[in-house]
């Protein structure tokens, strides 16, 4: 991706227009959004009781050390019919964390830190939710380097990540938030589960000029769908998490009655593949679209740049995600 050119195009196109409020420039912006080369400094913030899509990408980031240093987990709030409250799903989720850890005989053993976040979403956009991973992500980004950015890889409702944006908004210089939410632009809506649990989280984030890479749903990563023939052929008996894998999966399906011919999208791993050393996406910088809180988008031509995720190579994900998953 040509960086320089494209930031002149984008800035020509959209800066005849007011600045946006907050106080990073688009240059900056543009340049923490370059893909980044060797291995960098990550935090996951995850719901993994939620679905299944989880325990993959999370799985799919401890078998790539090589490029991904994996220094905390964040446990995500949902509200779901799996659950009673927000405050539920986070634990749950906190307790499905250390499961997929002692799977893979990584509990305790790979200086990873699993911290519960958000017992509930943001009540409005001015006001934090006080928790153990929000105190960590702010303290985490603010002992980074200027020029070494911490990668936050959000997969679920981005309360934790707006929780510690306004606690310390001077972390927003300091991380890329790679985050897995809403639909896609040409989407009749952008009611997705992540975006919809928590709206205020959302606009918070895409609102406040921290550096985005943004990862649609239905639309984009929609194409991340795996079957149960497929995953019974390439995971079932290689190792305890792929047998567990295999197994939630297909449990899924059948809570969901998808009969006999299903498929499931796992599209949480597509945050985690572009981090990697391969070419599986195709991205575009575009005006930070500002979710409403009916269930739309509102694009303002003079908002700062994200970098807009439009397609994913399904094929290439998959195949490297089963291989590193069968080791």
């Amino acid at each position: 991706m040509r960086y320089h050119s494209l930031l002149e195009e984008f800035m020509d196109i959209h800066y005849d227009h007011p600045a946006p409020a907050h106080d990073i420039p688009p240059e900056f912006i543009v340049s923490r959004l370059k893909k980044p080369a060797g291995r960098v400094s990550a935090v996951l913030d995850t719901d993994p009781f939620n679905e299944v899509d989880d325990q993959f990408a999370l799985a799919y980031i401890l078998r790539s050390p090589e490029r991904i240093d994996l220094q905390a987990i964040y446990a995500a709030p949902f509200h779901n019919e799996k659950v009673a409250s927000a405050a539920e799903g986070m634990e749950r989720s906190y307790q499905e964390t250390h499961r997929i850890l002692a799977l893979m005989g990584r509990e305790g053993d790979c200086g990873q830190t699993v911290y519960r976040g958000s017992d509930r979403f943001l009540a409005d956009e001015e006001t934090p939710v006080d928790s153990p991973a929000a105190h960590d992500l702010v303290a985490r980004a603010m002992a980074r380097p200027d020029g070494d950015p911490l990668y936050v890889i959000a997969i679920g409702a981005i309360t934790n990540v707006a929780s510690a944006l306004l606690m310390e908004p001077a972390i927003a210089r300091k991380v890329v938030v790679l985050w897995l939410g809403g639909h896609a632009l040409e989407w009749f809506n952008t009611k997705e589960f992540n975006m919809l649990q928590d709206v205020a989280a959302a606009r918070v984030l895409l609102g406040c000029g921290v550096p985005v890479v943004l990862f649609p749903c239905n639309g984009v990563v929609s194409a991340l769908t795996t079957t149960g023939p497929e995953i019974e052929h390439w995971l079932r008996g290689k190792n305890q998490l792929c047998d567990y894998l295999c197994d939630i999966t297909r449990e899924e399906a059948e809570r969901n009655r998808q009969g006999p011919f299903w498929s499931r999208t796992i599209w949480d791993v597509a945050p985690v593949a572009w981090l990697l050393e391969m070419d599986c996406t195709e991205t575009r910088l575009e005006p930070a679209p500002i979710p409403s809180y009916d269930g739309y988008y509102s694009i303002c031509p003079c908002n700062h740049p994200i970098l807009y995720v439009y397609s994913v190579r399904r094929d290439r994900i998959i195949g490297d995600l089963y291989t590193k998953l069968a080791r």
